[in-house]
């Protein structure tokens, strides 16, 4: 049990770390890389050119997970065919009888 000083302690430091735009959570790992993810943390919570590298590579070495939006649609923007006439307009056909 913690006491309410303890308490309104850990309440004013993780109210702290909010108004930065930090939170505090626990991970699971190997004990062979407690240094390597703190060191990593300790980059990442800072707003340095570096941990934006450095988040950028650690995205994109994961697979990037949810990126900007967009991406698809910016693509077919720089597409060749963008200034070609192409006609895509197909026929509307009424379809076919089926009996049941």
């Amino acid at each position: 049990m913690t006491s309410s000083a303890q308490s309104r302690a850990i309440k004013t430091y993780r109210s702290r770390l909010a108004d930065k735009g930090l939170v505090r959570f626990e991970i699971v790992a190997r004990e062979d890389d407690r240094d390597l993810i703190r060191r990593l943390a300790r980059t990442l919570a800072e707003e340095t050119s570096e941990a934006r590298t450095l988040r950028d590579s650690v995205a994109q070495a994961l697979g990037g997970g949810d990126g900007p939006t967009g991406g698809i649609l910016a693509a077919l923007r720089r597409s060749p065919l963008v200034s070609a006439d192409i006609d895509l307009a197909r026929p509307r056909l009424a379809g076919r009888e089926v009996e049941l």
